[in-house]
């Protein structure tokens, strides 16, 4: 698939931004490599060598061009957040724990461990020791 939709113009302010960014020694490698994808697209340089020159993908370079497009200098500096691969505890389960906590008295115990509450409902001891660091700090809020 050829791209011929990329046509970028940098103004001077954001060229010398770019510029500034690649110079200094203390921004992030991978902030520059991304300024660097803008200031050669900027220049004329086709796909492939920015491709050759960043040592990267077409749909990276894609991806670099249509951010800054968006966002603007910003969008280079910082990363898109990922959803966290692990999905959240349910509601449901999170109130089975809070009310097995105040409601029931583990057997043979006089309170409820993490690992006893884990095995009682199904879920990991680290689940339920979230859960209750995340009611406490409700109570202390209220």
């Amino acid at each position: 698939m050829r791209r011929d939709d990329i046509c970028l113009y940098l103004g001077p302010a954001d060229r010398a931004q770019l510029e500034a960014l690649c110079a200094n020694r203390n921004t992030a490698r991978k902030v520059v490599w991304r300024a660097e994808i803008v200031l050669a697209t900027a220049d004329g340089c086709g796909t492939s060598e920015i491709m050759r020159r960043a040592q990267t993908s077409k749909p990276t370079v894609w991806r670099w061009q249509e951010r800054y497009l968006d966002e603007g200098i910003a969008g280079l500096r910082r990363d898109k957040t990922r959803p966290s691969r692990v999905p959240p505890l349910p509601r449901e389960t999170r109130l089975k724990v809070i009310a097995k906590t105040v409601r029931e008295a583990p057997p043979d115990a006089t309170q409820w461990s993490r690992s006893t509450m884990a095995e009682a409902v199904g879920i990991s001891p680290s689940s339920v020791g979230r859960i209750w660091a995340g009611e406490a700090d409700q109570k202390s809020i209220q």
